[in-house]
C-alpha cells in the first residue's frame, strides 16, 4: 500500500460492507483496500487527486441513514497510545472521561462510542 492515500471514513453503520463501501470510493478512482471496523473504516486510494474528489462528494454522503464523515486520515502522533474503555455507563460523556485521564497525562482525543450491541470508549 505504498504510497497509496488513507481516508478515514466515520460514522459507517454497522451493517456497512467493505464491498458498499469499495464501490462508492470505485466512482472516484482506483481502491487500493477498504478495511470497515466498528463504526467507522478506512478506505486507501491510488492517485491523491482521485482521493481528495472522493472526500469533497463522500463527506455528508448518506449510506444506510447515516450521513458519512469522510476525510483525509491523519496519523496518530508519535509516543501516544489508544486505550479501550469498556461497560461505560450510558450516562458517560467524553469531557468526563477526558478529565478522569488528564490526571495521568495530556488526552490528546477522548471519543465515547455507543453501539447497540455494546459500550466502549478510546482516549488518546
Amino acid at each position: 500500500m505504498r504510497d497509496a492515500i488513507k481516508i478515514f471514513v466515520g460514522n459507517v453503520e454497522y451493517r456497512t460492507t467493505q464491498q458498499e463501501l469499495t464501490e462508492l470510493f470505485e466512482k472516484y478512482g482506483t481502491v487500493v483496500s477498504c478495511a470497515v471496523m466498528n463504526q467507522y473504516a478506512f478506505v486507501h486510494m491510488r492517485v491523491s487527486d482521485h482521493a481528495t474528489k472522493a472526500i469533497e462528494e463522500l463527506n455528508g454522503h448518506e449510506l444506510h441513514g447515516k450521513k458519512l464523515v469522510v476525510e483525509l486520515s491523519k496519523p496518530r502522533p508519535q509516543n501516544t497510545w489508544k486505550i479501550f474503555i469498556g461497560n461505560v455507563g450510558t450516562d458517560c460523556d467524553a469531557s468526563e472521561l477526558r478529565n478522569l485521564f488528564e490526571k495521568y497525562g495530556n488526552v490528546m482525543e477522548c471519543d465515547v462510542v455507543k453501539a447497540l450491541e455494546d459500550k466502549g470508549a478510546r482516549c488518546f
